[in-house]
């Protein structure tokens, strides 16, 4: 979630583990081995110390372990899918002129869960919703929206999460709340079911989005625009069959970027002009 501290780190650790003991596994297995391949690799220490090559193998690791019982199987694709993951955030962020964020563990994960079903890993099976989860709450929906974005719908994790950015920096904590707002606003008005709203699916990839294009450059209206636009992506990813990870943010991150781009550059050409009248 874009902070370079390991006291923030630990906090994100701690929320997951109250959630799921067992996905806060796969985070620290993801995390060391994603790491290590790092060092493999000789990335600059500099790099692999702001945890760069750490955060995608991580969140490989909590996917397939929210997706699949911890058997054997399931912890030697997510040794797979971490080094992997390491690999292609080493190669995207040494070819691509723009940031990488999460597409690594996407596209690795996608892959992951593909193989796993060929290989009929036991899933695990999900809770049913109750009664009081179908009505939305939307004060707890903005905190389990910060926390979904590592798989965990529970408020508590939400504020553990949020506590963790505050303390690195507030400014980040303000944007993830913005945009955890903004995408379940998005949400509601493309008619999600109360009860995917509540557990956090469409506040997530918004308080990523808004998070990335904050840092991207100062600015009051990229993240609000990127956040927005996160909601249908998210709609779509279902009608291609693909879990929608946190695609929807790397993707509405990338469209503002290219129009951030295009519109600096169409005004840097209109100065131009206007200087050559002078």
């Amino acid at each position: 979630m874009f902070q370079n501290s390991s006291i923030t780190g630990l906090f994100f650790l701690l929320g997951i583990a109250v959630a799921s003991p067992v996905t806060a596994i796969g985070a620290l297995i993801g995390s060391v081995i994603g790491t290590l391949t790092a060092f493999v690799l000789r990335i600059p220490r500099e790099e692999i110390e702001e945890g760069f090559y750490g955060f995608n193998s991580s969140l490989v690791g909590i996917a397939m372990l929210f997706r699949f019982q911890p058997h054997l199987a399931t912890f030697g694709l997510i040794v797979v899918g971490s080094v992997a993951a390491a690999l292609l955030t080493d190669a995207m962020r040494t070819r691509l002129s723009f940031p990488s964020y999460t597409a690594p563990f996407v596209i690795v994960t996608w892959v992951m869960l593909f193989v796993a079903e060929q290989m009929q890993v036991a899933a695990v099976i999900p809770a049913p919703i109750s009664g009081d989860d179908t009505h939305l709450n939307l004060a707890s929906a903005v905190f389990t929206g910060i926390s979904e974005v590592m798989f965990q719908a529970n408020i508590l994790t939400g504020m553990l999460f949020l506590v963790g950015i505050l303390l690195c920096s507030p400014q980040m904590a303000g944007w993830a709340m913005v945009g955890s707002i903004v995408g379940l606003i998005a949400g509601i008005t493309e008619h999600v079911p109360d009860s995917a709203l509540g557990q956090g699916m469409y506040g997530y990839n918004g308080a990523l989005a808004a998070m990335g294009m904050a840092l991207y450059r100062p600015s009051i209206l990229l993240p609000i625009v990127a956040a927005s636009l996160s909601a249908p992506i998210t709609d779509r990813f279902p009608q291609l069959g693909l879990a929608a990870l946190t695609a929807p943010f790397v993707i509405s991150c990338w469209i503002s970027i290219a129009l951030d781009r295009i519109d600096q550059a169409v005004y840097l050409r209109g100065m131009e002009k206007n200087e050559n009248k002078k």
